[in-house]
């Protein structure tokens, strides 16, 4: 158990380290402002509009990044700040959620693989790492590598499922801010400046996705050695 330990420290130690990089960024870009005066609401309404999008509607969320496209209502979910502000974070943020609506209207095979894990990966995360170690005790308890052992496959199979839905959302979140910042570039949306802290703030909103991932894919060889490595 200490290499768990270990493993869940060094994640958690590179995840705090790229969740305050990112704070930092968008505490810094907050201050370039955009000299169209646009907000991210703007922003976001006149990139849905530039797209020829007109059935989905930009509302405010409460909280601090939690900023999100909603498939089902087709709504682009903006925090306060976000949706208010006139800066190159907003605008960066803001034409990132759109870009997640232009995939779903587009129908972006990653966004429609991910969407349809959703229901699955909701309730396998909920009971993956219980079974594994309850299947584990349950080996070493009895003894034998029988139903035990059974449990801990089908809790690895769970978890699969979640380091699966953390590698289809790469694709997803890149894709979507390459299509926000093209769009900010192409119409002209930004000025250089402003251009260079949207990317820069996307590529570390990004990063927390890559650890994210890299995190689960970690965790679920972890366990698959220690549930098939101790098999004779």
């Amino acid at each position: 158990m200490i290499g768990f330990y270990i493993l869940i420290g060094a994640i958690s130690l590179l995840s705090w380290l790229v969740s305050n990089t990112l704070k930092r960024k968008f505490k810094e870009y907050s201050q370039i402002q955009l000299r169209n005066g646009l907000s991210g609401a703007e922003i976001a309404e006149k990139m849905l509009a530039d797209h020829g999008i007109y059935d989905v509607k930009v509302i405010s969320t409460p909280g601090r990044l939690t900023d999100h496209y909603n498939p089902k209502d087709k709504t682009v979910n903006l925090s306060e700040s976000v949706y208010s502000q006139r800066n190159a974070a907003s605008a960066a943020v803001a034409a990132h959620e759109v870009g997640h609506a232009v995939q779903h209207a587009k129908a972006y095979s990653y966004l429609t693989m991910r969407s349809q894990l959703v229901p699955i990966v909701s309730i396998t995360s909920k009971f993956s790492q219980w079974m594994v170690i309850g299947g584990l005790i349950l080996g070493a308890a009895s003894g034998a590598q029988g139903v035990g052992f059974y449990i801990a496959i089908v809790g690895l199979i769970f978890m699969g499922f979640a380091t699966l839905f953390s590698f289809i959302t790469l694709p997803v979140e890149y894709d979507a801010s390459n299509r926000a910042l093209a769009w900010l570039k192409n119409k002209n949306m930004v000025s250089q400046e402003e251009f260079a802290g949207s990317k820069d703030a996307l590529k570390w909103a990004a990063r927390t996705y890559l650890v994210a991932a890299l995190g689960s894919l970690a965790m679920l060889l972890y366990w698959g050695l220690q549930v098939l490595g101790g098999r004779d």
